[in-house]
């Protein structure tokens, strides 16, 4: 994941937790009976999870998906590293035959001179 993406994380976890303590202390001062304001901090506190389950299933799935992009990218710039040595070994390979024919057959033109 960038940097970018990384504090921009940071920066929504941070929002979520300020939320769920703003909201658990503004249900400890409201003024209803404790069994009602138990009630209300259990649900805020399954919604919590609930959403917290489903965020880090999609920054899961995200990063999973960037694993996957850049394996696919690391994979393609292999290949065409691969192509591109294969391609400059024959290129090599035909100019140092070109090399040796024409260095034989100079050596054939001073034999025969």
């Amino acid at each position: 994941m960038s940097d970018s993406g990384s504090h921009g994380t940071s920066v929504l976890l941070a929002f979520l937790l300020g939320g769920v303590v703003g909201a658990g202390v503004a249900l400890m001062f409201a003024p209803r009976s404790g069994e009602e304001t138990r009630k209300r901090i259990k649900e805020m506190a399954e919604d919590v999870k609930e959403r917290s389950t489903e965020y880090v299933g999609e920054v899961k799935e995200k990063v999973t998906q960037g694993f996957e992009k850049g394996k696919e990218a690391i994979s393609s710039s292999l290949e065409k590293g691969k192509e591109a040595i294969t391609e400059k070994k024959s290129a090599l390979s035909a100019a140092i035959e070109a090399g040796k024919e024409a260095f034989r057959e100079e050596k054939e033109k001073l034999k025969n001179a």
